[in-house]
Parts: structure tokens; C-alpha cells; sequence
């Protein structure tokens, strides 16, 4: 019992630690910077691409060579992605590392999840998973407004000491994820195995790793692919969901650099930025109230007030983009709320992970599409 706990502290320790962030408002770094919103969008676009890609095989690898690992790795991603941003010097490298820090959330996308519950399941605990995740989502929230907070302070001491303070926190957070055990449920017990396998058997134990990934990869996909032809509401509420989730999230990104030029002081970026992440939170409270209302009915509420966001964007008046943003995250969050729960309903349970992927799947082509647009949209008044 007492190593369960240490190791779910632990687990809640590397999210603090994963979403604590002096740059979390990036899109204002790099509008400091001098680089536009068209080219912006497009390094948005490179970090949804490699996202996409990594999707599925970062959960895969996960399975086979442990969730611990993948999180050090994750890690590595990150820190390798604040040490390019530190030293670059155009959009190229820019993107690079937005490359890695892509990278860095697919590979902890998951493993933390899944390690947290076999932890819990070692002990017959499981069912207190669903604490867990509510515990780790309200610090998510919390550390994300937090650093939203810091946009301010970002700026004053420039891009290369935020990404330099980021990388102190990597290196705390790597400390504190290589003090986890690995934990599987299923596996045999350590003392009937043997201790140091030869060359042969490091081979043989490579190889069959190769080829569970492939496995694993093409029945994903194949599972996914039947389900989706089958249930084409699903396919509906995940294109509806993302569709709101891609504007609100590309129109709070680019809040970031417009607010500045429309005349908002930069000592209050932070405190606004902060105070529209309360609106994801308020959406999230008030869609549990609602509980009566038709799914059409909430899409329809939702999708008016991001767009309203949108044209509030356009107003050039800080205080009205302001309570634009505030509305399209409320919206975001409540209907994201509510699609979720309507889909875990549908899914499958031996292929919930699998459609949940394909769900962020739909997310990222839609914000790989979208990002240089709304670069191009969000570029004029």
C-alpha cells in the first residue's frame, strides 16, 4: 500500500512538473520574436503532422518496451525540443523543435495513464482509477493557467532563459519519473525469468518486439477502420467535437499575439490568457447541468459561441477578444464534456484505446489543415 501511494505521487508529481511551463504561451514568444502569424500556423501545422504520425505507434511502443520508459523518453523529447528553440535561429529549426516537443507529449500521452492503472490494479485498487484521472486533469488545468500566468515574465527575461528555466524542469521531472517502477500485471514474475539472456536471446526478444509493433499497428488501424464503418454517428461526433476543439484552440493561440498589438499592456497578458483557460473550466461545470439537452442542441450553442470568438478576434478591441476567447474555451471544454461521455458509450471496451486514438487522429488532420489557414485568417483585422 505505501509503495502504491509513492509511486501515484509520483505520477501526479511528473504531471506538475509536465505542465509547468514558462512558455506555455509560445505563440506570443514567437510573435516577439518577429515571425508572423502565417508562419506560426505553419510550425502549429509541423507539430499536429509529426503528432499524427506518432499517434498510435507511441502507445505501441509503450506495451512493448514499457510505460515508464516512453515517459523518460518523453522527457528527453521535450528537453531535446527547449534546447533547439534555445539556439535557433530561423523558422526551420523552429519547427524541428516543435518536432520534438510533438514527440515529447505522444510518448506521454497514455503511458501515465496505463501505469497508473496496473499500479492500481497490482493492489486491487483499480477502482480508484477514475479519482486518479480527475485528479490529474484538475492539475493539468491548474498548471496550465498557471503558466499562462508567466507569459508576461517570458517576455521581459526573453525566449532563451524561459526555454532555459524549462529545462531545469525537464531535468527535475526526469529525476522523478526514473524513481517509478514498472508495473504489469500480466507479466510472469521476475525470478522465473532469466537474469542475463545471451546475444540469441536479446535477438530473438528484439525481433519479436519488431513484429508485435507491426502486428499491433495493422490491427489497430484495421479494428478502428471496421468500427468507424459501422458506427458513422461516431465518426460524426468525433468530427464535430474536433471541428470545435481546432477553432477554439487556434483562435486561443493566436489570441496570444493579436492581444498585444491591439493594444492590451503586456504586464496583463498573462492574468487574460489565465483568465480565458476559467472558461474551459466553467464549460466543463456548467455542461453537467444540461444534462436534458439534445446533443444537436449543445453542438449548436457551442459552435455559435466559438464563432462569435472568432468575429470577436476581428473587433481589434482587447477587452471584446478577450471575452471571446473566454467563450470559445466554455464551449470547447463543455461540448468536448459531453461528446466523451456519449462515445465512451459507444466504444467497444476491446477497442476503446484504439478509437480514442483515432479520435485525437481526427483532431490533428483537422488542425494540420486548419493551422495555416487560420495563420492567413487571424494575419488581417
Amino acid at each position: 500500500m505505501q509503495n502504491l501511494q509513492k509511486q501515484i505521487t509520483r505520477l501526479y508529481l511528473s504531471t506538475v512538473l509536465g505542465s509547468l511551463s514558462l512558455t506555455g504561451a509560445w505563440v506570443a514568444i514567437l510573435a516577439a520574436r518577429g515571425y508572423t502569424l502565417v508562419e506560426i500556423g505553419f510550425a502549429e501545422t509541423v507539430f499536429h503532422i509529426t503528432s499524427l504520425i506518432l499517434e498510435i505507434p507511441s502507445g505501441v511502443l509503450a506495451d512493448v518496451f514499457g510505460r515508464k520508459n516512453m515517459l523518460i523518453v518523453s522527457s528527453m523529447m521535450r528537453m531535446t525540443g527547449n534546447i533547439m528553440m534555445i539556439v535557433s535561429g530561423n523558422l526551420w529549426m523552429i519547427c524541428i523543435s516543435m518536432m520534438f516537443q510533438a514527440a515529447s507529449y505522444n510518448f506521454s500521452s497514455g503511458s501515465g495513464e496505463a501505469l497508473a492503472y496496473d499500479s492500481l490494479k497490482s493492489e486491487e485498487q483499480e477502482d480508484r482509477y477514475e479519482k486518479y484521472a480527475s485528479d490529474q486533469l484538475i492539475l493539468y488545468r491548474l498548471c496550465g493557467g498557471i503558466s499562462t500566468l508567466c507569459a508576461g515574465f517570458a517576455l521581459f527575461i526573453g525566449y532563451q532563459a524561459a526555454y532555459g528555466a524549462d529545462l531545469l524542469i525537464g531535468i527535475a521531472q526526469m529525476w522523478v519519473l526514473r524513481s517509478l517502477s514498472e508495473v504489469r500485471c500480466c507479466e510472469h514474475e521476475k525470478n522465473g525469468r532469466s537474469p542475463q539472456p545471451g546475444s540469441a536471446m536479446r535477438s530473438r526478444k528484439f525481433r519479436t518486439a519488431l513484429f508485435a509493433i507491426r502486428s499491433e499497428l495493422v490491427s489497430c488501424f484495421l479494428m478502428s477502420l471496421g468500427f468507424m464503418k459501422k458506427a458513422k454517428r461516431a465518426v460524426l461526433l468525433m468530427f464535430c467535437n474536433s471541428m470545435v476543439g481546432a477553432v477554439d484552440v487556434l483562435l486561443l493561440f493566436f489570441l496570444q499575439a493579436k492581444l498585444p498589438k491591439a493594444g492590451m499592456p503586456g504586464h496583463v497578458l498573462g492574468f487574460t490568457l489565465f483568465f480565458m483557460q476559467l472558461g474551459g473550466i466553467l464549460g466543463a461545470r456548467l455542461i453537467l447541468r444540461c444534462k436534458k439537452l439534445r446533443y444537436r442542441s449543445v453542438f449548436a450553442i457551442t459552435a455559435s459561441l466559438v464563432l462569435c470568438g472568432v468575429l470577436a478576434e476581428h473587433s481589434g478591441r482587447y477587452l471584446l477578444m478577450t471575452a471571446g476567447g473566454f467563450a470559445a474555451a466554455l464551449s470547447d471544454d463543455a461540448l468536448q464534456v459531453r461528446t466523451n461521455t456519449i462515445l465512451q458509450d459507444m466504444f467497444p471496451s476491446e477497442q476503446r484505446a484504439t478509437l480514442i486514438s483515432m479520435e485525437s487522429f481526427t483532431f490533428s488532420m483537422i488542425m494540420i489543415v486548419l493551422s495555416p489557414l487560420a495563420g492567413v485568417l487571424f494575419s488581417h483585422w
